[in-house]
């Protein structure tokens, strides 16, 4: 991974966390050599955030919102604010019935 994209998507990750949106929203990274959260992580594609909420013990909702090439190009401030929309995007679709 080139270093200006390491420095960029390690920036994303710390802006992400200090915006929590949800508390009861779990944000797990797939971005490797910067943060890898869970051992699922599948690196052989783009790097991406995936993102769950619990509704019960058996019903988890998930989505991933990948960092391709085209979210790359912005500055990481642009990228942490796609990511905090999406993530609230989501949980407003949860609380609204839309994801069941």
């Amino acid at each position: 991974m080139e270093k200006e994209i390491k420095e960029k998507l390690e920036k994303v990750v710390e802006l992400v966390n200090n915006d929590r949106v949800d508390p009861d929203i779990e944000i797990e990274y797939c971005i490797p050599e910067v943060e890898t959260s869970s051992e699922s992580c599948d690196i052989s594609g783009d790097p991406y955030i995936l993102i769950k909420y619990e509704i019960s013990k058996y019903n988890i909702k998930t989505r991933k919102i990948r960092l391709g090439r085209t979210a790359l190009l912005n500055d990481a401030q642009k990228i942490a604010n796609m990511t905090t929309a999406s993530i609230e995007e989501f949980k407003a679709e949860i609380d609204a019935g839309q994801i069941n």
